[in-house]
C-alpha cells in the first residue's frame, strides 16, 4: 500500500529535523508530505533537505487549513491511506504501524494518550474541557472515545478524499473532524499510543481564544445534530 505521513508545521525548523529522522528510520517506505504554513525560521528547506515533500502555504492559516491541503495533495497523488503525524516531537515514529494495523477494521483510526496510559496527566482546566469534549462527541455521535483531540490519526483513501475538501479549518478542528468522519458514516476506532512532550517550540494556549473556539465548537457539534450516512469500512474501500 502506498502511505503518506502528512505533517502540519508552523516554525518548527528546531524539532523537524528529529521527526523526519524518526520517520526515516522507522517507516522508509513512506513518503513525508509537510506542509509549511507561513513559517518564518527556515522550516521549508528543514523539509525539503531532509528528502520530504513539502508543500508551502503563503501565510499561516492554522492547522486545519494545512491539513486540507495535506489531505488534497495526498487524495490526487492517489495513496491508499495516510497518517496525520504532528511536527513538534510529541508523537512516536515507532508506532505508526500500530496505527495503520487499525485501519485493518476502520477507516479511521485515533491514537489515544489515554487508552495506553490512563495516568496520562493534563493540566485540571484542559482535563475538565476535554471530558466535556468526550460527552459531548459521545452523546452526538452515541460512540465512546478516550482521546477526542488527539492529533496521531490514520485515514484510508475515502476518508482522505472527503477531508480534501470538507476539513474543518477553524481552531480546535480535532474534534469535529472526528465528528464529521462518524455522521458522515465512516467507521472510528481508538488505538493505544504514547505521546511524548514537545520537543521545541511554544504551543498555542492563550486562554481567551481557547475558550472563543471551545464554545464555537459545541454551538456546531449541538447545531448538527446526529445526521449519519449509511457506510462502513468494507463499503469504503
Amino acid at each position: 500500500m502506498r502511505t503518506a505521513a502528512i505533517i502540519p508545521a508552523f516554525d518548527e525548523a528546531d524539532s523537524l529535523p528529529r521527526v523526519l529522522s524518526d520517520l526515516a528510520t522507522h517507516v522508509p517506505t513512506h513518503e513525508i508530505v509537510v506542509i509549511d504554513d507561513g513559517s518564518v525560521d527556515g522550516t521549508h528547506q528543514v523539509a525539503t533537505d531532509a528528502g520530504a515533500t513539502c508543500l508551502r502555504l503563503p501565510f499561516n492559516l492554522g492547522i486545519g487549513g494545512a491539513l486540507r491541503l495535506g489531505f488534497r495533495y495526498v487524495a490526487e497523488q492517489r495513496f491508499d491511506r495516510a497518517y496525520q503525524f504532528d511536527a513538534d516531537g510529541q508523537h512516536d515514529a515507532s508506532q505508526v504501524p500500530d496505527l495503520l494495523r487499525g485501519l485493518d477494521d476502520a477507516d479511521m483510526v485515533v491514537g489515544s494518550r489515554f487508552a495506553g496510559a490512563p495516568d496520562y496527566r493534563v493540566g485540571h482546566s484542559r482535563g475538565l474541557a476535554m471530558a466535556l469534549l468526550r460527552l459531548l462527541v459521545y452523546r452526538v455521535s452515541g460512540q465512546r472515545f478516550t482521546d477526542t483531540s488527539s492529533g496521531f490519526r490514520a485515514f484510508r483513501r475515502p476518508v482522505v478524499e472527503f477531508f480534501s475538501t470538507e476539513y474543518p479549518v477553524e481552531y480546535m478542528e480535532s474534534v469535529e473532524a472526528l465528528v464529521l468522519a462518524m455522521r458522515q458514516g465512516f467507521t472510528v476506532r481508538e488505538v493505544p499510543v504514547v505521546m511524548h512532550d514537545r520537543s521545541a517550540g511554544t504551543a498555542s494556549n492563550r486562554n481567551l481564544r481557547l475558550a472563543y473556539h471551545f464554545v464555537r465548537l459545541l454551538i456546531v457539534l449541538v447545531a448538527g445534530g446526529k445526521r449519519r450516512r449509511v457506510r462502513t469500512a468494507g463499503m469504503a474501500q
